[in-house]
């Protein structure tokens, strides 16, 4: 159980992290496309990963590059759909795969949850709905960001099954992180290098920033991307997907209250009773474990208290 209880104070970290970071790419989304970020935040990440590639098993690189080609996907969607829509409702839409990771399991992968956690789903979806309250109608970075979600509610679960699957020999979260750096770095480049001019535009562009986007962009390399790859993969072979996707829905509260104190998008008093809404499911969800499929069953909770 303590176990379990480290590994939610790390997903909370990284989702307080995660919404700081919507401001932060808002400002550079006015400057670079969504590839020309991903290239520099996580190009600086995989940098500072490095050393992690030494003594890496088949199995962490196989299963870190497999994670990162789908974080990539969920990243560009997500800062596609930034460039579109606020950072408010980017983070609230984002949220939605605090709904999609349980319709997922459920639809895909044949498992049974308990009514409380489902509960717990349907208080958090509730919430984002009253922060995500706005008189202008759905557009397409709304919908770019939907697509986000869904990819990252895959992300969520195929984490937890390179946890669950390699039991015997437990998969080290750190070097798993350096592969899925790596991995979205490629992915990135090669995207950049079909484009016409893509790495030439990339190097003007960055050459033209100013400090405070320089500034913005060391902190996603450096904190958001290679700090928080490392908490994340640790805490999640210690949580299951249901919770961890419970926390993850904390994310638009963190994003909104950082949105109005750097670039004073605001929230009314129906917004706050939404954030408020999440934090109860948050609480409620962690009252009573999920149920297992076949009596005991083994979460990334029990795989990691052999270490990792």
């Amino acid at each position: 159980m303590r176990t379990q209880r480290w590994g939610l104070s790390a997903l909370l970290a990284v989702t307080v992290v995660w919404g700081t970071t919507f401001p932060a790419m808002k400002q550079l989304s006015a400057d670079l496309s969504a590839l020309q970020i991903i290239w520099l935040r996580f190009g600086m990440a995989a940098v500072v990963l490095l050393p992690l590639w030494r003594g890496m098993r088949r199995a962490e690189w196989r299963w870190g590059l497999g994670l990162g080609v789908l974080n990539f996907l969920a990243f560009w969607l997500q800062i596609e759909g930034l460039s579109h829509t606020t950072s408010n409702r980017n983070a609230f839409v984002t949220g939605l795969n605090v709904l999609m990771v349980p319709l997922i399991a459920w639809l895909v992968l044949r498992r049974r949850m308990g009514w409380q956690v489902w509960a717990a789903c349907a208080m958090a979806v509730a919430g984002m709905c009253l922060m995500f309250f706005e008189d202008s109608p759905w557009n397409w970075g709304d919908t770019l960001t939907l697509c986000s979600a869904g990819v990252y509610a895959v992300y969520i679960l195929t984490m937890e099954a390179a946890a669950l699957r390699n039991q015997a020999a437990p998969l080290r979260a750190t070097r798993m992180a350096a592969a899925l750096a790596g991995s979205m770095w490629v992915c990135t480049t090669l995207m950049l290098l079909v484009q016409p001019n893509g790495m030439a535009q990339l190097h003007t562009q960055a050459m033209a920033l100013s400090a405070n986007a320089w500034g913005a962009l060391i902190y996603l390399g450096l904190i958001a991307s290679a700090m928080v790859v490392i908490f994340q993969a640790w805490g999640q072979q210690r949580v299951d997907a249901m919770r961890s996707a419970i926390v993850y829905g904390l994310e638009p509260v963190f994003a909104a209250l950082t949105a109005w104190w750097l670039i004073d998008e605001r929230m009314a008093m129906l917004a706050f009773g939404g954030a408020a809404l999440i934090v109860v499911a948050l609480i409620f969800s962690q009252w009573t474990p999920p149920p297992s499929r076949t009596g005991q069953r083994t979460t990334p909770a029990d795989t990691a208290r052999h270490g990792t």
